[in-house]
This record gives structure tokens, C-alpha cells and sequence, in this order.
């Protein structure tokens, strides 16, 4: 779905080490979900959706996506060992605003692990009133059955202009609670500030700031609470960004999720 940003670390452990240890999502995916753009998931349909009837096949439409990016980065953090990644997914959009999709992309967090995938499924409503735009729906993230990692999340985005705020709330998972942790529903949020803006013929500009806090957050991602920040231009579906965190340099990370990342990709949009 566009660029993507990920946070990889050592979240990627087994289920009884990560038990005993007690991922301008930022996703550009366009939801590049976003993402993940990011935004949210579904911000590349967003736009086209408008407030009216009930949902029907019929006067909906499906799109489809697919993206190469160097370096998957999801809420400033590699999904991918700071390697490359080719992703995709479809989309539904009906003119009621509502709309569901699927998007999938390799993901590593050690050279050995058992992480191959990660597969999202969503849905949700988005519209706009008096100049505010709004978004809000589900997101399940799905990955390797050994890892017994999955979770899903509850979003929301209102935003004016180029400039949207964006909550992300855990709903659950299926991850073990360690001890002292605690996984329950709004136990886990992020949150993130987005302002973008066209500049030289159609080129796009775009500011993001995020944090990511809670015990399910720190157990995924094998790092404390932290804020993330980026810097993005794109055009023409080329895509070039700079990311980093406010993560200290202690020597325990080998994803070097402490340091600025730079990051291209090319996504592509097709009508199905």
C-alpha cells in the first residue's frame, strides 16, 4: 500500500522467550496502510467514500495494491531486519464510506526466526462533515501459526486539512500475558500526529511524529514505550522517507532501531 514503516527488535522471539522477557503506520502503504497508510489502513480508499446508502457489491468498487520497498518501517521500527519487502493487498470501498481489505508482507525479526508474514485484515467507515474528516474500524494482524502472536487493534483518525491525529487501541490477542503484563483491551495504544501537503506539481510532503506505549506493545516489539518521526516525499507512486526514534543506543538492538532510516518504494494501484 505505499512505503511502510515497521519497528522490528527483538520482538520477534519465541512465545516462552518473549513469556520470560515479562512491531508512518508510520505506515505509508496508501494506508503505505497506510498502511498502513498507516494512515489508517484504509486511507487510500478513504478519500473516495461518501455518506450514503448501505453497503452493496453493486455500487461498490474493489482495487487492488502492490508495493517494493527497501526497508518495511511500521511505527519507526524495521519489520524486515532493515531488509526489503514486496507487499499487496484488495480493497473494498463502498460510497457509504464503508470498506474492508486484506494486505500482506514478508517480515523477519532475527535471521532465524520463525516470522515469515504478516497478513492484516480490516474494515471500517470513513466520511467527512463540515470539512472533518473522519476514519474509524478494526485491524487484525496475523502472522506465522508458531509465533501465537496475533492481535488486533481499534482505530480512529479526524483530521482538517492536511493534518490528522490518529489512535490506535489494542482490542486483544492471542499472546500469553508474562508475568506483572497486562494485555487487556486499551492496555497498549498508539498515537500519531500526520500533516502533509502538496508541493511542485503534485509532489507530496508529509510530517509525522507517533508514540507507541503498554505492555502488549513492549512484549511485540522488545523495546519500552517510545515516539517515532518521519519525513516523507512522493510522487507517481515513488516514495522516499526518513525515519527514526527517540530509542537509546544501548547496544541491545541489533535492528538498529535506535538510528535514522532511509527508505524508497514504488506502489502500484490497480481497478479491479
Amino acid at each position: 500500500m505505499g512505503i511502510n514503516f515497521a519497528l522490528s527488535s527483538p520482538k520477534k522471539k519465541t512465545q516462552t522467550e518473549k513469556t520470560n522477557y515479562n512491531k508512518f503506520e508510520f505506515d505509508w502503504r496508501t494506508h503505505m496502510k497506510t498502511s498502513t497508510k498507516r494512515t489508517i489502513l484504509a486511507a487510500a480508499i478513504s478519500s473516495a467514500c461518501l455518506l450514503t446508502a448501505m453497503p452493496s457489491y453493486a455500487e461498490g468498487s474493489f482495487t487492488a495494491n502492490a508495493s517494493a520497498t527497501s526497508n518495511y518501517i511500521w511505527r519507526g521500527l524495521t519489520q524486515t531486519v532493515n531488509e526489503a519487502a514486496v507487499q499487496g493487498g484488495i480493497d473494498y470501498a463502498h460510497e457509504s464510506g464503508f470498506y474492508a481489505g486484506t494486505w500482506a508482507s514478508n517480515v523477519s525479526y532475527e535471521s532465524d526466526d520463525i516470522y515469515s508474514y504478516e497478513h492484516d485484515m480490516y474494515f471500517g467507515f470513513s466520511g467527512e462533515s463540515e470539512g472533518i474528516a473522519y476514519d474509524f474500524g478494526y485491524l487484525y494482524y496475523n502472522y506465522d501459526d508458531e509465533a501465537n502472536f496475533d492481535f488486533a487493534e481499534v482505530y480512529g483518525t479526524v483530521g482538517m486539512g492536511g493534518l490528522s491525529l490518529t489512535v490506535y487501541l489494542l482490542a486483544h490477542t492471542e499472546a500469553d500475558e508474562g508475568e506483572n503484563q497486562d494485555f487487556g483491551f486499551a492496555q497498549a495504544s498508539y498515537t500519531s500526529l500526520d500533516y502533509s501537503m502538496e508541493i511542485l506539481n503534485g509532489t507530496e510532503l508529509g510530517f509525522h511524529v507517533g508514540y507507541h506505549e503498554g505492555d502488549f506493545a513492549e512484549a511485540f516489539n522488545g523495546v519500552e514505550g517510545y515516539a517515532d518521526y518521519g519525513v516523507s516525499i512522493a510522487k507517481d507512486g515513488f516514495s522516499f522517507a526518513v525515519t527514526g526514534t527517540n530509542l537509546d543506543d544501548d547496544g541491545a538492538d541489533a535492528l538498529d532501531n535506535d538510528a535514522v532510516k532511509f527508505t524508497v518504494a514504488y506502489s502500484m494501484d490497480f481497478e479491479l
